[in-house]
């Protein structure tokens, strides 16, 4: 029997109903909604067809540059086409027809930062890391690249262009460190990052920003917020120690109220200032003071002291609808292994989670994915389980269930085996039957993992000879478009059909 999402379970089902028609043909920015669920309708791809699923060695998909950015679809309107949108650290943007892989357009930004002009880290070259984010009724596309600047150094650059053909809009590039200094505060761009994905809400951009692998340099975690009609006009919002970084791959995150961002380890806090924490932001980035817009653990000087961030992973809002009426919680995960269970209404300051529960052997550094099956509300994420009652051999995959009643309660629902740690998606038919999360086996197999999503009975296990891909990253995002599954790698998007 076919299971279905049940109606009313989805997480930020506001967000899903309003967006639903745009976000079933486009995927417009990072796990194809604001609010990070993860979720994709492809008509066609069940538990029976997902086992004939293959790579589709037609598509060419070659691209100059490391992709650690998910890619995007689409839908040129005008030109009827779709494209697949993708961003290199190589500071190559490129859009591919969707059926071919074939390159429409390629817009070079400038030379990528390479790892000798940059204190530390381990991305090199590094220009485009953080996942770009479309306005779709404009048909516009928004990016930071880190670009080589020669005697100035590696600048972080906001650019705007065109999706029709790659052009810079009018205005753009903006220098961030010029745009921050004009608020008289100071950006250093060689220690700050941008991994984290950008979103648009409500005509302005958010990017955040953190440091470099190593944690080298008194960087911050920034929240930057442009008006896309006057992109000079910013809005800021920075952590008040050194440190705190935003660097998790699904950045910022909105839940149709607010804006949710979660920050690694600060250097040298006496006293706990924004550090290992979910913060809750208004769209203007405001800072608060109260208890109900920011959670940190207990223990958060010694997250700090053994970067042990909160931040690997972006908060997670989610929706749960019983007997008992709706309870509206986010779910943060730590490089500590734990998952924290918050009310979202009220963060509840230091140590003011609901429940917490170790769930990982090893760090949490993933995108999670939500999605609830009659009555049940599960999240999956990249990590080894801390524990499995099927005890796979290499379980990389764990998959929680989340309660609301009688209490507030975490538990782990079911493990998946693969080889590697990737970026888990979810996908449904169009009636919302035969969920499978989707993952693949990056830095280990490198192979495509398909689990049924209620019971994690493999659907596909990754296929054969030519099947197999190269080169992954543990950051890849499976995007589900056009009734295939891409997958970014170096150099190249791999495209695979039921």
């Amino acid at each position: 029997m076919r299971r279905p999402i049940a109606a009313g379970l989805m997480v930020a089902s506001m967000i899903a109903l309003i967006a639903s028609a745009a976000w079933a043909q486009t995927v417009l920015g990072y796990h194809n909604s604001p609010d990070r669920s993860g979720r994709y309708i492809v008509p066609g791809l069940n538990w029976g067809s997902a086992a004939g699923m293959h790579r589709d060695t037609s598509f060419d998909g070659a691209v100059e540059g490391n992709l650690y950015a998910q890619p995007l679809l689409w839908l040129d309107r005008a030109k009827k086409r779709k494209l697949i949108i993708a961003a290199t650290e190589s500071d190559n943007v490129y859009a591919l027809d969707a059926a071919t892989g074939h390159v429409i357009w390629r817009k070079a930004l400038g030379a990528p930062a390479p790892r000798s002009a940059l204190p530390c880290g381990n991305i090199s070259p590094l220009g485009i890391t953080g996942t770009p984010v479309i306005d779709d009724n404009q048909g516009k596309l928004y990016l930071d690249a880190m670009i080589d600047a020669g005697h100035a150094g590696p600048q972080h650059l906001i650019f705007g262009l065109s999706l029709t053909d790659g052009s810079i809009l009018p205005g753009y590039p903006i220098n961030v460190a010029l745009a921050i200094a004009a608020h008289g505060m100071r950006f250093e761009p060689r220690i700050q990052n941008q991994r984290g994905a950008l979103l648009i809400i409500k005509g302005t951009l958010y990017v955040p920003y953190g440091g470099h692998y190593g944690d080298c340099g008194p960087y911050h975690g920034w929240v930057l917020g442009f008006d896309l009609k006057n992109p000079q006009s910013l809005e800021i919002w920075r952590t008040r120690a050194h440190g705190g970084g935003i660097w998790a791959p699904g950045g910022v995150v909105y839940d149709g109220h607010s804006i949710f961002v979660a920050t690694g380890n600060t250097f040298g806090a006496q006293i706990w200032s924004d550090g290992e924490a979910v913060m809750r932001l208004g769209t203007d980035l405001a800072p608060s003071s109260s208890t109900r817009d920011y959670f940190a653990p207990t223990d958060w000087k010694y997250l700090d002291a053994t970067d042990h961030d909160l931040g690997g992973a972006n908060p997670l809002p989610i929706d749960i609808s019983d007997a008992h009426g709706t309870a509206h919680f986010i779910l943060a995960l730590g490089k500590d292994g734990k998952a924290y269970l918050l009310d979202r209404g009220n963060l509840g300051g230091i140590g003011g989670a609901l429940a917490v529960e170790q769930v990982s052997r090893d760090q949490i550094r993933t995108a999670p994915v939500a999605y609830s099956i009659e009555g049940s509300t599960f999240v999956a994420f990249g990590g080894r389980p801390a524990r499995c009652a099927r005890g796979p051999s290499r379980a990389n995959l764990t998959v929680l269930r989340i309660e609301a009643h009688p209490a507030p309660k975490i538990s782990i629902a079911w493990c998946g085996d693969i080889d590697g740690r990737g970026i888990p998606i979810l996908t449904t038919e169009r009636n919302n039957s035969d969920p499978i999360v989707w993952i693949a086996g990056a830095e280990g197999d490198n192979r495509l993992h398909g689990f049924r999503a209620d019971n994690g009975a493999p659907v596909f296990t990754g296929g054969g000879a030519g099947d197999l891909m190269q080169r992954l990253r543990h950051f890849a995002t499976i995007v589900a478009a056009d009734g295939r599954l891409f997958v970014p790698a170096d150099n190249r998007i791999y495209a695979f059909v039921p």
